[in-house]
């Protein structure tokens, strides 16, 4: 069993976003982000198939991370920011088509970027949400105003009649293991915060370089 598939843990997703970020520059920390994605992928392995559309493609981004990390190059990629300084000043990023570097860190980030936005919009919506709220809504709702914009239209179509499988608010909280309800919300509040924080200060530093829209 690979560390992708072991059992999820709020807990742990919390920790490894809390530690991702730098005090004092507000790097953004390459092996916690990757251990914040590998907790994401848990929890939503832990719901089965419904979000495999999804959980697949980040565990090949993670691999692809962890490669950078593991090569000769790899304090480059000691943060986000590190990252991206390094791979366009060695232009090591396909800016307009995909061609020579498919693989770059800089459109891989993109990629789970894209989906951490995903996961932030639905995980809030069920913290924020009632006991008897429609599950399959608020994950349609978070997919429509983020991943969906970059799907074609036969992913997002399998993508949405999948939702109406999601179990229960309740259910979705037992998977985190956590313990109570209110201790699930309580906890989901703090680690959305750190999430949005992430998301937000990488937002900002693909948007100043132009890199948003990488093919």
């Amino acid at each position: 069993m690979t560390d992708v598939e072991e059992k999820f843990s709020l807990t742990e997703v919390l920790s490894s976003f809390k530690v991702c970020l730098g005090q004092e520059n507000q790097e953004v920390f390459v092996d916690h982000y990757i251990s914040g994605w590998k907790g994401l992928v848990r929890f939503m392995n832990s719901l089965g198939t419904i979000f495999s559309f999804v959980s697949k493609d980040a565990v090949n981004k993670i691999q692809i991370m962890e490669t950078l990390r593991g090569s000769s190059s790899r304090e480059q990629y000691r943060s986000l920011q590190s990252m991206v300084v390094y791979e366009l000043g060695a232009n090591l990023v396909d800016l307009n088509k995909r061609a020579e570097h498919p693989d770059s860190g800089c459109r891989t980030i993109l990629r789970l970027h894209r989906a951490l936005r995903w996961l932030q919009l639905f995980l809030e919506k069920l913290r924020t949400s009632s006991e008897d709220s429609k599950t399959s809504v608020l994950c349609t709702d978070a997919y429509n105003a983020s991943l969906a914009n970059y799907h074609p239209w036969i992913i997002r179509k399998t993508a949405t009649v999948a939702f109406y499988a999601l179990p229960a608010r309740n259910t979705f909280f037992e998977v985190m293991n956590v313990g109570s309800i209110e201790d699930v919300v309580a906890m989901l509040g703090e680690a959305m915060g750190y999430v949005t924080r992430v998301y937000d200060i990488t937002q900002q530093l693909y948007e100043q370089h132009n890199l948003l829209d990488l093919p």
